[in-house]
């Protein structure tokens, strides 16, 4: 199974690149999506998250076709 995963402003320079597609073979949670693509940095406690454009939680899970984004905090002023 394909998702694909977003990475958004300090994000994308972390990881290296704004997109990636991964194949899945179970579901997994958005918590254990991160720990897979980020070589197993722990994932920030700030850290917002949304599936399929909707926020979600980190235990959160992630079936065939989502689309999974991460992304700092936003701030503004």
């Amino acid at each position: 199974m394909k998702i694909k995963i977003k990475f958004f402003a300090s994000l994308r320079t972390q990881i290296g690149q704004s997109q990636i597609e991964m194949e899945l073979d179970n579901p997994l949670s958005a918590a254990q999506i991160w720990t897979q693509v980020s070589n197993k940095t722990p994932l920030p406690a700030n850290l917002l998250i949304a599936i399929n454009q909707e926020y979600a939680n980190k235990d959160a899970i992630v079936k065939a076709g989502d689309e999974v984004a991460f992304f700092p905090p936003v701030t503004g002023g």
